[in-house]
């Protein structure tokens, strides 16, 4: 297999990644799980149990428990990518003049999203409580659609407010519960949803800062190279230009670990963008990830199971309603940035 075959396999295999990841994104039923799962029952039959118990738990340990394992995946990608631009970009760019105001962006784009990525982890995201419950059941109507009045929670043993849900994962119920977040290990809810939306655009400004100048970078090395100029002698003794596909093979051989780590900054970047875009729309509508995806299914009693049949939904969901907590864009991205807060009642 030639080195264009390889280059041409890792680009479809980074767009596919892409794709899926976007495409089923929150889902519960994707063909990753499928096909794990089926992966998993045909292997079950040569795996010591031992080997199996230890992948359960690890796998409850990491989906359906807290814990930090992805925050530190998270700053070791992070670390990684800017070492690699720090000990090898910076120093190309400043041979190409580029200026260090340039250069010090994605570091200032780093405090930025450590200071947001920090508020997401420790900012409580509205959790329901006995003592702030009578609060929270006044800031949002039931709309009898999605979330229905005198609905318990099983697990906490409390009314829940509109718009909330109970998360397994920190066995809690959150006000404006929009998902959890394994990358920040909280949930995303009233209380620091704002924090969410400005992590993921410093997230996906860092990466495509850096990726920019490291695309700048490689672009003056082939100018300065005179590859655009060059020929060579292909299997068949025949004199070529070096095309563009040269120029990559050569970029490949020449700076690997800049050229993945590019490739690594375009991925992460196209997919949070559409992320972070996703959720700018939510804002603006006023809907969360939870209410997305129940707004285009079916209610049933599993989803609550505490409800009676009379505040079950009807089969087919009402698009007429699907935004019924819209109160106007400046309404809404208030909302968001300055959420409403419990009422406290004082007692007599």
């Amino acid at each position: 297999m030639d080195f264009l075959t390889l280059f041409a396999v890792y680009v479809v295999v980074v767009l596919t990644c892409i794709i899926l990841v976007c495409k089923y994104s929150g889902q519960e039923q994707t063909p990753f799980s499928i096909l794990f799962n089926f992966v998993g029952k045909v292997v079950a039959p040569f795996t010591p149990k031992w080997l199996q118990k230890f992948s359960q738990w690890t796998l409850h340990k990491l989906f359906h428990q807290r814990n930090n394992m992805f925050i530190y995946l998270h700053i070791l990608l992070e670390g990684a990518v800017y070492a690699e631009f720090t000990y090898e970009v910076f120093g190309f760019c400043r041979e190409m003049d580029t200026t260090l105001t340039s250069l010090s962006v994605p570091y200032v784009l780093l405090v930025i999203k450590t200071f947001f990525f920090y508020l997401c982890i420790r900012r409580d995201p509205g959790t329901v409580t006995k003592k702030k419950i009578a609060g929270q059941l006044s800031i949002y109507p039931y709309d009898r659609r999605l979330f229905h009045p005198g609905v318990s929670c099983e697990t906490c043993q409390l009314i829940k407010p509109a718009r909330s849900k109970h998360c397994r994962v920190c066995n809690r119920c959150v006000q404006r519960f929009d998902h959890h977040c394994v990358w920040v290990n909280n949930c995303i809810g009233a209380q620091n949803t704002r924090y969410f939306l400005l992590y993921l655009f410093s997230v996906c400004a860092m990466a495509g800062d850096i990726a920019v100048l490291t695309g700048d970078m490689l672009f003056h090395a082939v100018l300065r190279s005179g590859l655009l100029r060059a020929s060579y002698i292909d299997e068949f003794g025949q004199q070529q230009s070096a095309g563009p596909l040269f120029v990559v093979q050569h970029l490949f051989l020449t700076f690997p670990r800049i050229v993945f780590m590019l490739g690594f900054l375009l991925f992460v970047f196209f997919l949070l963008a559409g992320y972070a875009l996703f959720h700018s729309y939510l804002s603006l509508v006023n809907q969360t990830s939870n209410e997305w995806y129940k707004s285009r299914g079916y209610m049933c009693q599993h989803c609550y199971p505490s409800a009676t049949a009379d505040h079950l939904c009807s089969p087919a969901p009402d698009h007429s309603k699907r935004y019924y907590y819209s109160r106007g864009l400046r309404r809404n991205l208030k909302e968001i940035f300055f959420p409403p807060q419990p009422i406290q009642k004082k007692d007599n």
